[in-house]
């Protein structure tokens, strides 16, 4: 790409293949649009990605001849490695330009895939998806810093609206993409397809990428770095093995129990360490952006909101399943709608974010995502499915006036030399939040239906995480407008 010396929207000379200054101008340039949509496509495959293994694991059983504790390690893998890379992205992001990064990021991911789609055996296909998850990880932090960068104040509401089609149209549509492709295909497939358009995505995107921001010259503490495997590895394996790795089995296993207990131990060990290289100004993952109180409640906010994403994700599709008999693309195709209606209003939600703030938006959504997980609890064997779908939608409504205010809300304060680590932090908390959430709520199912019956397990499920969305309707309260952050120089 030749080296070229342009206008930006505000008259400023951007060198095209250097570095953009940090600040947005009032008007987005079309470069600046196109640098958005590559990264909204790319994030969009690589999150579908991420569920489209659910459906076919039972496939995958017979066709690599392995029992059902090793294959869940094709889902277990992929979100431990998201766990662990995670929170090194805000380091990554400083001290590599855009262009390596989402080159990084999509060669991870498009190479992941190609091995995926000719894995021999079950080994090579559980390191396809680690590889997969490495590329994953990178990409969502690398999106909303990107927006952070370009976008003016006015507009980054409506522009962060389309975030929330990737992330939750993405995972919604894994299990009805992977049904079917498995009615008609093999499970090889899944992989085949998707890999034109990561490679479409790595070509438009090296062709078309520029570097936005500036970098820095960091030190990389390698003991943060080793730090992030028991913590936020421990967490999450010790959480979705809690929440249903044991066969049936009611209670936690004593290797769930030890690592949470070491995920715990080992998070406190490495906030201690951040906070103290912070005064170095060299932490792995920059934790002041919790001094910015709206930042603070908007991670709060998302917590709960994810509890309950993941865990109506993972209920639905058992009760349709086990309670009502559905078939594995039915079950997909009744949980479509909400999840669409989710991604449509993404954009629409955050055009009236810009217009009239948080407030609004998440108290009505708080409110409509508690209504709606009090009915589901009310669900019995004879239910309808289109009251089933009708809630879905209900649910899948109120989540998306929650997360386009709250990514907003939350990032909008801080300064420019924090977008990377206040990504980072939200990426790894909503990682955290839905294993939790599919945890405890699996937890209550398995315990509640292994002594009364699936329908008191999932009514009991469902009511547990009705009461933990009232912790939203109070966060919800609490939202208020943000300013702009101040400029980069005066915020060190």
């Amino acid at each position: 790409m030749s080296t070229e010396v342009s206008p930006n929207a505000s008259g400023q000379s951007v060198n095209t293949e250097g570095s953009r200054p940090a600040a947005a101008p009032e008007k987005m340039s079309r470069e600046s649009v196109t640098i958005i949509s590559t990264l909204l496509v790319a994030t969009f495959v690589v999150i579908l990605n991420e569920t489209i293994m659910n459906v076919a694991l039972q496939r995958l059983m017979v066709d690599l001849q392995v029992d059902a504790p090793t294959v869940q390690w094709l889902s277990t893998g992929f979100m431990l490695t998201m766990a662990v890379v995670i929170p090194t992205t805000g380091f990554i992001l400083q001290t590599l330009s855009t262009r390596a990064v989402f080159m990084l990021a999509m060669g991870l991911f498009a190479s992941g895939t190609a091995l995926a789609a000719v894995a021999p055996g079950f080994e090579l296909l559980l390191l396809a998806r680690i590889i997969q998850a490495g590329g994953t990880a990178i990409m969502l932090p690398l999106l909303m810093t990107t927006i952070l960068t370009l976008v003016p104040l006015a507009k980054r509401g409506a522009v962060m609206g389309n975030v929330s089609i990737a992330i939750s149209v993405a995972p919604a549509m894994g299990p009805t993409v992977s049904g079917l492709i498995l009615e008609h295909f093999t499970w090889r497939f899944m992989f085949v397809f998707v890999l034109p358009v990561a490679l479409a995505a790595l070509a438009i995107g090296a062709k078309y990428l520029t570097n936005i921001g500036e970098t820095e010259r960091t030190r990389l503490d390698a003991l943060s770095v080793v730090l992030t495997v028991p913590a936020f590895g421990g967490l999450v394996y010790g959480l979705s093995q809690i929440g249903g790795g044991h066969g049936g089995q009611a209670g936690p296993g004593t290797t769930a129990v030890a690592a949470l207990v070491i995920g715990v131990a080992s998070l406190a060990v490495f906030v201690l360490l951040q906070v103290r290289l912070q005064k170095a100004e060299a932490p792995l993952l920059d934790l002041r952006a919790f001094n910015f109180r709206m930042f603070t409640v908007s991670v709060l906010l998302m917590v709960v909101a994810m509890m309950a994403l993941f865990g109506g994700v993972i209920l639905l599709p058992l009760y349709l399943q086990e309670v009502r008999g559905l078939g594995a693309l039915e079950t997909g195709l009744a949980l479509l709608p909400g999840g669409l209606a989710m991604g449509l209003l993404g954009p629409v939600i955050g055009r009236l974010f810009d217009k009239v703030g948080p407030l609004p938006l998440t108290t009505t959504g708080s409110v409509l995502m508690v209504l709606s997980l009090w009915q589901f609890s009310m669900l019995d064997a004879g239910t309808s499915v289109a009251w089933i779908v009708t809630l879905h939608v209900g649910l899948s409504f109120g989540l998306a006036l929650l997360f386009t205010p709250a990514f907003t809300t939350g990032l909008n304060p801080l300064p420019p030399h924090l977008y990377s680590h206040g990504s980072a932090i939200m990426s790894t908390t909503q990682q955290v939040a839905g294993a939790a959430g599919t945890a405890l709520l699996v937890s209550i199912f398995a315990v509640v239906s292994a002594s009364s019956g699936l329908v008191a397990g999932m009514s009991a499920a469902f009511m547990t995480a009705t009461v933990i969305s009232l912790a939203a309707v109070v966060l919800s309260a609490m939202m208020r407008k943000t300013e702009g952050a101040v400029p980069a120089h005066a915020a060190h």
